[in-house]
């Protein structure tokens, strides 16, 4: 109830994250999509997941910074712990937790991995959820959007299940990391 909250935030500043950055084009995503991105508080989801990794060293340096996953197929835990102002994920893979904090800013979807934050536009269309990056910056430094022109993230409904495919090639580095797969909310 709005009168629970702080002076300082508006019934508007306290919806999630993703309905307030995508308004009403969050309503034409599927369920599940939805599901997974307006419950407050803590959620856990498990799924399945395939990772493939780039192989260069300066793709492995950019993995380490960003604390991608391993390679490999297998089991996938993420816990979302969802609050108006800001969202903690942590993806458990193959005994590795690959940690973010989501946040919006001016528009955009604010995604802190490791050293890295990244800007993200959001867009709904055909029942798929897209970011694309707008902004990127490592250890403060602002870096040119367009080297993250081939980072795409998809999240969509398949066979009644959320369903993710996230792929990331830079120019020199080339693959970085490409992960897909699906998750069941608990």
């Amino acid at each position: 109830m709005a009168r629970d909250l702080p002076a300082s935030v508006t019934p508007a500043a306290a919806a999630p994250i993703f309905p307030r950055l995508l308004g009403a084009r969050f309503d034409n995503l599927p369920p599940t999509v939805r599901r997974l991105h307006v419950r407050p508080g803590l959620q856990r989801w498990r799924g399945e997941v395939e990772v493939e990794r780039g192989r260069g060293w300066l793709s492995r340096l950019c993995a380490w910074a960003t604390r991608l996953p391993p390679a490999g197929r297998g089991p996938i835990v993420v816990d979302i712990d969802a609050a108006p102002e800001r969202e903690q994920w942590t993806r458990h893979v193959a005994g590795h937790a690959m940690r973010s904090t989501l946040r919006a800013e001016r528009g955009l979807l604010c995604e802190r991995l490791g050293l890295v934050e990244f800007g993200f536009v959001l867009d709904a269309a055909d029942g798929v959820l897209l970011w694309r990056v707008a902004r990127v910056r490592a250890l403060g430094v602002p870096l040119p959007a367009r080297w993250f022109d081939q980072v795409v993230a998809r999240e969509f409904e398949r066979d009644g299940r959320y369903g993710y495919d996230v792929a990331a090639h830079l120019p020199l580095a080339g693959l970085l990391v490409h992960y897909r797969g699906w998750l069941d909310g608990a």
